[in-house]
């Protein structure tokens, strides 16, 4: 027998266009009211098994509020028995567990996604072991040469972030990161070995952060970059200071607030901080300079990282956790930064250009990415443009395990919906319930 929980939301609901969409713009409010309504499960069963307070529950059928923290994504997934594609996951455990899954059309570049899906699910399981597999052994004390294996075994871990989402790899960065801070308590040091290690500590909590943040996981997001930004002014490494403020201000929400912290990150910049390292602290000021509506200071923040890129000597050596940083990504923010002010004339080419250029194995960015130019087409008045990129990072979101992409459509979606009646426009709202 097969398990089946006590709020498992009945085949023919779910085949129903008005719950796919809410499943798929992750309107859970909407879903508990019509698993009410349509189904007849109770408020408090839901409550119950969902691990959400019954009064939340009845706030979010009312429409206010919305569910980002990954775990619970997956958690009302599992309970309402949701197949994991409706929600933009990989196939849930129990959808394979003796029941059969249709296999994604072949249409349109689906076969690709079909593999990616496959290996999404498989790493995302392997992801979780790493750490206890390939652990390097615990010396009781600390050289400069074992910092240097686990600097390189943080950067070959790092790589996961290309393929999976923060919800598959926020416990591998976790675990390595937690592991540099009991050596931290417990090993002796040489002279310089305890300073090299602090600031790998700093990365580590970098990039905890960033799958936290990823995953839908806020506020241990913040508490990660904290720590962070302690480990690294008490090791004196200016450059993963300045990278903490300006994670930080990524995911604070106000955005002059959000202002404010960037400034704080560029002001870390000493003159020994390497070109790549600036060009990514002056990319994301120009990003936190958007949305606080700055175009001027948004303009002049692109100017001085691309600076930064065009005096880059190849051979000079870059820290790995701002290696990603390439004349590439610098054109995508740009394109972002306009999108974002709602200048699309200056948005839209851009973004074409660059998009052209990015790999669809970096799936979950690229879904991203073409979220900001379906924004900018919209901003023209270009619907079917629109539609299209919608459609194509739709595509690519699936079976990501980061709650970003679909939170970054949700309002796009929405202001589609209001062009219903253009065919192309039905289409991509068709997908995104499917």
């Amino acid at each position: 027998m097969i398990y089946q929980p006590p709020i498992a939301l009945p085949q023919d609901l779910l085949t129903e266009k008005e719950i796919q969409l809410a499943l798929s713009t992750h309107d859970f409010g909407t879903v508990f009211r019509l698993a009410r309504t349509r189904a007849g499960i109770s408020y408090s069963q839901i409550a119950a098994e969902c691990d959400i307070k019954p009064e939340r529950v009845g706030t979010l059928a009312k429409g206010r509020g919305r569910i980002t923290s990954f775990d619970k994504i997956v958690q009302i997934a599992d309970a309402f028995r949701v197949p994991g594609h409706m929600v933009g996951l990989a196939p849930r455990p129990w959808e394979t567990d003796g029941l059969p899954v249709p296999a994604p059309s072949t249409e349109n570049g689906s076969a690709s996604l079909r593999r990616r899906t496959v290996l999404q699910a498989a790493t995302g399981g392997l992801a979780a072991t790493l750490p206890g597999l390939q652990a390097l052994p615990a010396p009781k004390r600390v050289t400069n040469d074992y910092v240097g294996r686990l600097r390189e075994r943080t950067a070959r871990l790092r790589s996961l972030d290309d393929i999976l989402g923060g919800g598959d790899t926020f416990r591998v960065y976790l675990s390595e990161y937690q592991s540099t801070k009991g050596l931290l308590r417990t090993a002796s040091f040489t002279e310089s070995s305890r300073q090299r290690l602090m600031s790998l500590g700093a990365e580590q909590a970098q990039q905890a952060g960033w799958a936290a943040f990823d995953g839908g996981r806020l506020a241990e997001a913040k508490s990660l970059y904290e720590e962070s930004k302690t480990i690294a002014r008490e090791a004196g490494d200016s450059d993963l200071l300045g990278n903490s403020f300006s994670f930080l201000a990524y995911q604070t929400a106000d955005p002059f607030e959000a202002f404010e912290i960037a400034a704080r990150s560029c002001s870390a910049i000493t003159p020994s901080t390497p070109l790549g390292v600036r060009a990514l602290l002056h990319e994301r000021m120009a990003w936190a300079c958007a949305l606080a509506d700055k175009p001027t200071a948004a303009e002049r923040a692109l100017d001085e990282a691309r600076d930064a890129l065009d005096k880059q000597d190849p051979g000079e050596p870059q820290p790995d956790w701002a290696a990603w940083v390439d004349a590439n990504e610098l054109d995508i923010m740009t394109g972002r930064c306009w999108a974002e002010l709602r200048r699309p004339l200056r948005a839209v080419p851009v973004l074409e250009s660059a998009l052209s250029r990015f790999d669809d194995a970096h799936a979950r960015d690229k879904a991203l990415y073409l979220s900001w130019l379906a924004d900018a087409y919209l901003s023209a008045g270009e619907i079917e443009q629109a539609a299209a990129a919608t459609g194509r990072a739709l595509d690519l979101s699936t079976g990501i395990a980061s709650v970003r992409p679909r939170q970054r459509l949700a309002p796009v979606l929405a202001q589609l919906a209001q062009h219903r009646s253009l065919a192309a426009v039905r289409g991509v709202l068709e997908k995104a319930a499917s």
